[in-house]
């Protein structure tokens, strides 16, 4: 466990184009196998400039941080471009049969090859941000509301 996370605060991320150890403490982290097999870097090691290139980074830390944040809300806004342009959005009418996620019932779980969804629900009420309210076929009202995403159309 504690080598694969090395390992992934080493690795330049997509989002930032940084690795988090830098990102953390200024400076690229020099992995224990290049202590061992010395690279052009570790040769050519000076300890009294490489103190005030230290320092240097340390400087620009904040700067290289605020640069990463532009770059991850950037990729963030790509992503959700990407994401919009396949949803499908969904949205339910009054007197509308609706089936249930089971999952986000919260209902007991019927195994591996139980139902998925439960139901068929009527829709009763909706506001405009979403939520719906259901009852049942006798008329009962279901006791929480629901999100589209949660809910299947029903064709009876």
């Amino acid at each position: 466990m504690e080598i694969s996370l090395k390992v992934h605060r080493t690795i330049h991320k997509k989002g930032t184009e940084q690795t988090p150890f830098s990102l953390i403490y200024g400076t690229e982290a020099v992995i224990p196998i290049k202590l061992v097999v010395p690279t052009k870097r570790i040769r050519s090691f000076d300890e009294s400039s490489n103190e005030e290139g230290l320092r240097t980074n340390l400087d620009m830390l904040e700067e290289c941080r605020e640069i990463a944040a532009i770059r991850e809300a950037i990729n963030k806004q790509k992503i959700s471009k990407y994401y919009d342009k396949r949803v499908k959005p969904m949205s339910f009418r009054i007197k509308d049969y609706v089936w249930c996620n089971n999952e986000a019932s919260r209902a007991e779980s019927t195994g591996k090859l139980g139902p998925n969804w439960e139901g068929p629900y009527k829709v009763i009420d909706t506001s405009a941000m979403g939520p719906y309210i259901l009852a049942g076929i006798n008329g009962e009202r279901v006791p929480r509301t629901w999100h589209a995403t949660n809910l299947k159309r029903c064709y009876t």
